[in-house]
């Protein structure tokens, strides 16, 4: 018999901050240009050069690697919906992780079960003894699309009818899904079956939209078509127009849900139920977390072996979803979307710059309609004034800031507006 005694290291217990493991620290701080240097050596160059580093985040500011501070009023396009670094986030996940991380979809979670029922219960659907709806958590939006996607696939029908200007996702069934052509088709043939009509045209929808329809698919604010609403009673004749023919009404509320426009759900105000709505960006505050919630007897379309996901409803992404919603409870954060939202539109309107020609969108989701086509000149001077904007399409430019944004954070914004659009007009 052999003897031989193997000694094994204990494991190091030292701990190590993120700052040290990214190497900001233990010699002379890094400037941004070297690191965006490295990044373009080490990164797919799918979103060109970065504009700037960013190092640390506090409520609704962030600071470069250069130690400029900016007024975030992008927040992570939609996503940091409780700012940087909040303590009930943070608390809720570091708190999870030292407990339980990660344990495959083989087993089941007290937080993944929990943020299921409450968002059951949010979209109204759960009188809290049962619900008439069941959820599957994913890991991003586009991936709750694609679970949407085959649900309705799952009807036994193929055909889809979706909207141009709207935006569900970069992989294959939510790019399908998609209107627009410049992103959609270099990636052609998509899962067939999708059939786009415009945005906020009932009339278009009856004609589309018949007995072999699967579902329709829309979005209650096209975010990324400029933060182009749909029209009073769209939403609810879409939903007679589906149910007459049978087929299932999926909303996605990726960017608008979890109180993105002053309520929990945009679809809300036009009092409709729809089969399935899709959620993701703002539910986990940072932490990526997606879900796709069904209604009803569509909640039975996918079962055992017909889907699935590794990380979806990860216990450390669950605990981020329930820390979010029990903070935006807590704190009336619904209230101040309302509040701060109509503080920025009323203020954007008063100051009667030139260069605007409107304020588009609902709550904390808003687009600054210019004159003209010199949105990303906007972006760039309003990143010199210190200040995070989207120029989501050349004439609009996209304002999705931390859902706790102080009307006093949005008068800085506002006061340093004029100069940053006399700054891009002269650019332009």
């Amino acid at each position: 018999m052999n003897d031989t005694h193997v000694d094994v290291a204990e494991p190091d217990q030292r701990a190590a901050s993120p700052a040290e493991l990214s190497g900001l620290t233990g010699g002379a701080p890094l400037a941004s240009d070297t690191w965006l240097d490295r990044y373009s050596g080490a990164l797919m160059n799918t979103f060109g050069r970065p504009q700037r580093v960013l190092v640390r985040g506090e409520g609704c500011y962030v600071w470069d690697a250069d130690g400029r501070r900016y007024l975030d009023m992008l927040g992570g396009l939609a996503v940091n919906a409780l700012g940087h670094a909040h303590p009930l986030l943070v608390s809720a996940v570091t708190s999870q992780l030292a407990t339980l991380g990660h344990v495959s979809n083989f087993f089941a979670s007290p937080p993944q079960i929990a943020l299921a029922e409450r968002l059951l219960e949010l979209l109204g659907v759960s009188d809290g003894k049962g619900a008439a709806g069941r959820v599957f958590f994913t890991n991003s939006g586009t991936e709750a699309n694609e679970a949407a996607f085959k649900i309705a696939r799952k009807t036994g029908r193929t055909k889809i009818v979706a909207t141009d200007g709207g935006f569900h996702g970069r992989t294959m069934g939510a790019l399908a899904l998609t209107g627009k052509p410049s992103i959609r088709e270099p990636f052609e043939p998509l899962p067939a079956g999708v059939v786009h009509v415009p945005f906020g045209d009932a009339e278009a929808l009856r004609t589309a939209v018949d007995d072999e329809t699967a579902a329709v698919v829309l979005e209650p604010v096209q975010g990324e078509a400029g933060v182009v609403p749909a029209p009073a009673g769209y939403l609810a004749a879409a939903r007679e127009i589906a149910t007459r023919h049978g087929a299932l009404l999926i909303i996605d509320e990726v960017q608008t849900g979890i109180g993105r426009t002053g309520a929990w759900f945009a679809h809300a105000a036009d009092g409709i139920v729809p089969d399935v709505v899709t959620v993701a960006k703002g539910l986990g505050g940072g932490i990526p977390i997606g879900a796709c919630i069904a209604v009803g007897d569509t909640a039975e379309l996918l079962g055992p072996g017909s889907h699935g996901t590794t990380f979806g409803g990860n216990p450390v992404a669950a605990v981020a979803g329930l820390a979010v919603l029990h903070a935006i409870e807590r704190d009336d954060v619904l209230g101040n979307v309302r509040t701060v939202g109509r503080h920025l539109e009323d203020g954007v309107h008063a100051l009667g710059h030139p260069l605007v020609s409107g304020v588009r969108g609902r709550g904390l989701l808003l687009g600054i309609g210019l004159n003209r086509a010199v949105a990303p000149q906007v972006a760039a001077a309003a990143l010199d004034a210190g200040v995070i904007v989207n120029p989501v399409n050349t004439e609009t430019v996209r304002l999705a800031p931390p859902l706790i944004l102080t009307v006093a954070q949005a008068d800085e914004f506002l006061a340093a507006l004029p100069k940053i659009l006399d700054a891009a007009g002269e650019d332009g």
